[in-house]
């Protein structure tokens, strides 16, 4: 895979605080970042993943759903309970 150089822009805190943690592990401040935004993209996939699953099940049952529903389960209760 290609790689691409960027710079960024870090406030002073914030870098240190990168350069230390990149020391602590035994990566380049680079290998850091990638970790972190491959981390972040994740997160926000599975967000958006979480989103749309929700969005999906918001959705009420309509009437005859619910109506088919109920005739389903009355159904297998009279099969369950032998009274078929």
């Amino acid at each position: 895979m290609q790689n691409v150089k960027t710079a960024i822009s870090l406030q002073k805190p914030l870098f240190e605080q990168a350069e230390n943690l990149a020391r602590s592990m035994k990566v380049s401040r680079s290998r850091l970042f990638v970790l972190a935004l491959e981390e972040f993209i994740q997160r926000q996939q599975n967000q958006e993943l979480l989103r749309r699953i929700n969005a999906a099940y918001a959705d009420a049952p309509d009437p005859t759903d619910k109506a088919l529903r109920r005739k389903t389960r009355r159904q297998h209760r009279r099969i369950v309970e032998g009274t078929w």
